[in-house]
């Protein structure tokens, strides 16, 4: 499991997942994204690619299954494994909880809302890039991989209706689950929840 973080978090923000991961079997890698962290490049285009070189690193590792590699995204991080899973043949499966869209994240980016560090010439990149990466797209790219899509209808951020719209262009295997209340972060972390979304994976990798 490639585990992808949000905008303005770290890869230590989520090692509740990567050891519920560990406890069920799961190999767990969590890294920082471009622009957050520890990582040394500002964030830029390329962020999406580190996601499928994360995958390939994994599923090199001794003791994983290689065909089974699957990527768990929050909010930004959603975004980056949908469409890694769209355009990488390594990535098996997708949890994305909270998803954001390429216009939630043009928003936040000319805002300067999303907490992140982007160098000053890769601003317009980064802003046609998303501009060419429409999510609903990237779910229907993804074919029969597995989709688990996670939303608090509570979300303050990004409108549970979006995950809705999302799942009905997905392929099956696919599956939504919709929790009252809450807010944009609060699905990222719950304990069941990761119980559920692992459980489902495996009998939906096939």
């Amino acid at each position: 499991m490639v585990i992808v973080h949000g905008a303005g978090s770290q890869k230590e923000n989520h090692g509740d997942f990567g050891r519920a991961c560990a406890a069920s079997g799961w190999a767990a890698l969590g890294f920082d994204q471009r622009g957050h962290g520890d990582s040394d490049d500002g964030m830029s285009p390329a962020a999406l690619a580190d996601v499928g070189k994360m995958a390939r690193f994994l599923a090199g590792m001794e003791g994983v299954d290689a065909a089974r590699v699957c990527v768990r995204g929050s909010s930004m991080g959603g975004f980056m494994a949908i469409q890694s899973a769209a355009t990488s043949e390594q990535i098996a499966g997708v949890i994305a909880i909270c998803p954001a869209g390429a216009d939630h994240l043009r928003r936040g980016l000319l805002s300067g809302r999303l907490e992140m560090r982007v160098d000053p010439g890769a601003v317009t990149a980064l802003e046609a890039w998303l501009a060419e990466h429409d999510l609903r797209q990237g779910v229907e790219l993804m074919g029969s991989k597995p989709l688990l899509l996670i939303h608090a209808s509570g979300d303050e951020q990004i409108p549970s209706e979006w995950s809705e719209e999302l799942y009905a262009r997905a392929a099956e295997p696919r599956k939504l689950i919709l929790l009252p209340g809450g807010h944009h972060r609060s699905a990222q972390h719950d304990a069941e929840l990761h119980g559920v979304a692992l459980r489902w994976l495996e009998r939906n990798l096939g």
